[in-house]
């Protein structure tokens, strides 16, 4: 069986059912094509959840399977079905698809997907601060009313708060602490016991923190101290700079949890190398690459965005600076100002609220009066901000990856980085100093040019729903109904 899709012949390799009613449906709602073997540039599979077959009116849904088959699509079921769709991990159609070459390619084999029944697998997620709150979105929506967060407020300004949780699924439940503005050391032990506190008195089946911040350790150490099993999300990084505070939390974070969502596989190599058994960790892809898809705005709203702020597409720079190491010490951080005030184009400055108060403190504010300076953004006006500049300038690790799904180039001002993936395709990593405006200059020498090559480059940080990976990942700590299950049928 063949079907011509592009400039190929492809041939159906894999029938896709559904499984609802107990697994006697049986309805096509799916077929995933080969190509035939003299097209070996095509992908494995090209999947198509066949929703106008399905009796869905959103038509038909098409994602390349790549050859690790690493990722997961979105699959609608059949309008019978109490869950009308649901995130499959790819890696279910490797089987089916080496049974159809073992067939000699003669007949399609067949997978029948089970929708999973709600309930069970209470989460307790525990954040607090802005990227956190960004990247657990996805995890809060496919979590549902089974999941509780607990906010620290570690980095606590109203309005970058507010702004932010806007865009966050409501969870099920929700503890909120102010523990900013105080000493770190102070900071960890106020957070564990308030942590602590909510595990006491609300029951949860694990205990989720994401990245590598104060209160993401705070979380691990409550959980720990409460015996509840710990899953940490983007597990793996490492800078290896022991100057870096995040350094020592993510390193103690991974070697508590018992399980580590490693967002690429040089994250898994790092921790099977400090000997974290292979069994405990999952690779899964970075939760950010679904949070930046689900809140890009479309070109009415980013062209809006640009109007409002007086800039047209690839004709300014955008900069965020927030880190101890650019801010804290007058020299640095009027060194890196300065550097920003060079550039031959508009820079925007995003202004994080540690950075204005040491630009008070230390009597640089007439640097910033050559800047566009502005409040600190909501997310989807920040990724049309950045989508759309010639160049960033960040020391922030969430934008190192966001510009990788969104194709632009960063300046990494940092003397480390834990997350080398990018380095020599979307990212330079530099110093503070002179060499900030040195490196800028080079992604602005053909900004046209160095826009359609990256676009060329896939993310390192995965596609599809890492979320739903780490839910499938996370089922044996916590039971049933965390994502859809696919199971194979008979390929007869």
């Amino acid at each position: 069986m063949s079907v011509p899709m592009g400039d190929s012949a492809l041939e159906v390799a894999v029938v896709l059912r559904c499984g609802c009613a107990q697994g006697r449906c049986g309805r096509q709602v799916g077929l995933a094509y080969a190509a035939r073997p003299r097209f070996a540039e095509e992908p494995p599979l090209t999947l198509v959840n066949d929703t106008g077959v399905a009796g869905h009116p959103r038509g038909v849904r098409r994602q390349h399977v790549p050859a690790d088959f690493l990722g997961s699509a979105d699959i609608f079921w059949c309008p019978e079905s109490e869950q009308p769709h649901a995130e499959v991990p790819l890696a279910v159609l490797k089987r089916p698809y080496e049974d159809f070459l073992a067939s000699g390619r003669t007949r399609p084999s067949e997978l029948t997907l089970q929708p999973q029944p709600a309930g069970g697998g209470a989460v307790t997620v525990v954040c607090g601060t802005r990227p956190e709150l960004i990247k657990i979105a996805p995890l809060v929506a496919l979590f549902g009313k089974r999941c509780s967060i607990v906010y620290t407020g570690q980095h606590y300004d109203r309005s970058m708060y507010e702004v932010i949780l806007a865009g966050v699924a409501e969870p099920g439940s929700f503890h909120e602490f102010a523990l900013g503005g105080v000493r770190r050391g102070t900071q960890l032990g106020r957070a564990v016991v308030a942590v602590d506190e909510v595990l006491a008195r609300h029951a949860t089946d694990a205990v989720l923190v994401q990245g590598d911040t104060t209160s993401a350790l705070a979380g691990a150490l409550a959980a720990n101290a409460n015996d509840l099993p710990l899953v940490h999300v983007e597990a793996g990084l490492r800078s290896y700079d022991r100057a870096m505070p995040e350094e020592h939390n993510r390193v103690l974070i991974d070697h508590l949890a018992d399980l580590c969502c490693a967002p690429t596989p040089l994250n898994r190599a790092n921790l099977l190398a400090e000997g974290v058994p292979a069994d405990r960790i999952a690779v899964t892809g970075n939760t950010v690459v679904e949070a930046l898809e689900a809140a890009l705005p479309g070109p009415d709203e980013e062209s809006a965005v640009l109007d409002r702020h007086g800039l047209a597409q690839d004709g300014y720079a955008i900069a965020t600076l927030h880190r101890p190491e650019n801010v804290d010490d007058p020299a640095t951080l009027e060194t890196v100002l300065r550097e920003l005030v060079r550039l031959p184009l508009p820079v925007l400055l995003p202004l994080h609220p540690r950075t204005a108060k040491r630009v008070d403190s230390f009597g640089l504010r007439a640097l910033l009066d050559r800047l566009r300076v502005v409040e600190p953004q909501d997310y989807r006006a920040f990724l049309a901000l950045t989508r759309c500049a010639a160049v960033v300038i960040s020391d922030s690790g969430g934008i190192q990856e966001e510009v990788s799904v969104l194709k632009r180039p960063v300046v990494v001002v940092r003397r480390s980085t834990e997350r080398p993936e990018i380095e020599g395709t979307f990212g330079t990593l530099v110093p503070p100093g002179p060499r900030v405006g040195e490196e800028a200059l080079k992604w602005l020498d053909d900004v046209a040019g160095h826009r359609a090559r990256l676009r060329e480059i896939p993310s390192p940080y995965g596609s599809g729903s890492p979320s739903a990976l780490i839910a499938a990942a996370m089922r044996p700590l916590v039971g049933g109904g965390l994502t859809a299950a696919a199971r194979l049928a008979a390929t007869r």
